[in-house]
């Protein structure tokens, strides 16, 4: 089973840590956003987009329901990541995930650039669109209010994919030229 993570959902870190297992629907692999919590201030969800289901792939499912299976808290209405230092009462702080778990993995493969929890969903955006995903399909999985946002704010080129159209421009000016053919005499 490949490794799931935040990364396949595009979820805002105060989403990802306020999810309850009640939020997850196993059956119809989605994954409702009802609620958002930042220093352990629960709170709306940033918009009205923000709030609608996400689709949870296969491989996250299973991995959500192992991680069920591990965890002491399993009812509906615990914290999905609820932090054992807290007895389950909060889910754990994103920002210390984040210093202590993934920058110094980040150091030890080379990563050199500061990055966040919103490098996550920076990163969904840009590989939605190196797929060739619709646009008002990568604005509706990031949750935006528009389209704007998502490609203005979020969206990068990669390169190879630039690289192309920088071909096909050139081919479009400058096209190849035809091989003469001899005269048959």
């Amino acid at each position: 089973m490949r490794q799931p993570n935040c990364l396949i959902v595009g979820l805002r870190r105060s989403e990802l840590f306020a999810l309850q297992w009640k939020d997850v629907d196993f059956e119809a692999k989605q994954i409702h956003i009802n609620r958002s919590i930042v220093q352990n201030v629960i709170g709306v969800c940033k918009t009205e987009s923000s709030q609608k289901p996400v689709p949870a792939h296969e491989d996250l499912i299973n991995a959500l329901r192992e991680w069920r299976r591990r965890t002491p808290y399993q009812s509906a209405q615990n914290w999905m990541f609820a932090s054992r230092v807290n007895q389950g009462r909060w889910p754990y702080l994103a920002q210390e995930i984040m210093r202590r778990q993934i920058r110094p993995v980040a150091r030890k493969l080379g990563i050199a650039k500061r990055i966040g929890w919103h490098t996550f969903r920076h990163t969904y955006s840009t590989l939605l669109r190196s797929t060739g995903a619709e646009l008002k399909i990568m604005q509706e999985l990031l949750r935006h209010s528009t389209i704007r946002v998502t490609l203005d704010t979020y969206t990068q080129a990669v390169t190879a994919e630039k690289r192309n159209a920088q071909d096909a421009v050139v081919a479009l000016l400058f096209p190849p030229k035809m091989e003469e053919k001899p005269d048959a005499a």
